[in-house]
């Protein structure tokens, strides 16, 4: 009886064990639940839920991550950079060769300046000119090679600017100072930003003889101006014109000597510049050749007739000058004695024609 009693006491007791478990996962799960609860307002719309296909890894989406190199020279040659000959681009110096350069200009390859093309100008090294980590423009000279890379230069720039800025010096009718670096038997050779310029032996006007006037810095005027042709043409004489031009005026005598004679008349040198007498200018009287009448080295007084700056000419007169025709051959101190006084008929006579309104040049040769 005492063992039949006691069984059902044990489940009884078994049961009520198991319900209080139960109840007491129940509330743990419960406050649980209350302690983390989230509002779903609290949630962005776009992030995945667990049991979301979309947010599980799947090893065969790792697999192509990764570049070969293959694979990225290939992404790179899809990329057009647009660089061809002629095209002037920012460039960075990042190394200094003993042949050359090499720049930064954002291609696949680093381009190469050759050492001729680093200036216009004659330098020792490329240090003369360009330094390390160095931002500055650059002119493409020709296509990649076999190797991708893309020949550079600075002097084609500098080549192309100098011949701008020379035509604006030429426009301007500039005048400039350069120094004599050479001399040929045709003049001598000097450089203007940079540019070989040519100044023919006519156009020197200097008592020194050409090859003295190495280092010499001379004024010169621009002749001619022809990229295409690659000719730049200067004059000394017409520079020295202009300057004595400045302080010169038709009409005035001054003293002068035979420089030279030629067939067709006598060049003057007035004060450092030269002026011609043509033969019709000399006298009145008509006169086979100059060598009649003058000697190089004859000390004479001459009178301006005309300037003409552009040219750079001075023309000169003896004949506006003689008292009576023909006094240039049969009595020329006589002329020089008399110059101011038939100097100042002159004057007045061209300010009557100018009063007139006729164009004094006419009468130049009376």
């Amino acid at each position: 009886m005492s063992v039949n009693a006691t069984e059902p006491v044990e489940e009884s007791s078994s049961k009520t064990i198991d319900e209080q478990n139960q109840n007491a996962v129940a509330e743990s799960s419960d406050n649980t639940n209350t302690e983390i609860q989230v509002e779903e307002t609290d949630i962005p719309d776009d992030v995945p839920t667990a049991d979301d296909p979309s947010s599980r890894v799947n090893k065969k989406d790792l697999d192509g991550a990764g570049f070969t190199i293959d694979e990225f020279a290939s992404l790179l040659s899809k990329y057009d950079y647009n660089f061809k000959p002629g095209d002037i681009v920012n460039g960075t110096v990042f190394a200094l060769e003993s042949k050359g350069a090499m720049i930064d200009i954002g291609a696949k390859t680093a381009a190469f300046m050759p050492m001729q093309e680093v200036s216009i100008n004659r330098v020792e090294g490329l240090s003369d000119v360009l330094q390390p980590t160095e931002v500055r423009q650059f002119f493409i000279m020709s296509e990649e090679n076999e190797d991708g890379q893309l020949s550079l230069s600075i002097r084609r720039i500098e080549y192309q600017r100098a011949w701008e800025r020379v035509r604006q010096l030429q426009k301007e009718d500039a005048t400039i100072y350069s120094e004599v670096f050479a001399t040929n038997r045709g003049g001598a050779l000097v450089r203007v930003e940079g540019l070989r310029g040519f100044i023919p032996g006519s156009h020197i006007s200097t008592r020194k003889a050409k090859e003295d006037l190495v280092a010499d810095f001379l004024p010169l005027k621009f002749l001619e101006v022809d990229e295409e042709r690659n000719r730049l043409v200067l004059s000394h004489r017409r520079a020295l014109v202009e300057r004595k031009m400045n302080r010169l005026e038709v009409g005035e005598v001054v003293i002068g000597a035979v420089r030279g004679i030629k067939p067709y008349g006598a060049f003057i040198d007035i004060g450092g510049v030269s002026g011609l007498l043509h033969i019709s200018e000399i006298s009145h009287e008509h006169i086979e050749t100059p060598h009649s009448v003058l000697n190089v080295n004859d000390q004479m007084k001459v009178m301006i007739i005309d300037l003409d700056a552009e040219r750079g000419r001075i023309s000169l007169s003896t004949k506006a000058l003689e008292p009576e025709p023909g006094d240039m051959l049969t009595d020329p101190q006589k002329v020089f004695d008399k110059a101011e006084e038939m100097a100042a008929r002159y004057k007045q006579m061209l300010l009557e024609q100018a009063e007139e309104g006729e164009d004094p040049i006419v009468s130049m040769s009376i």
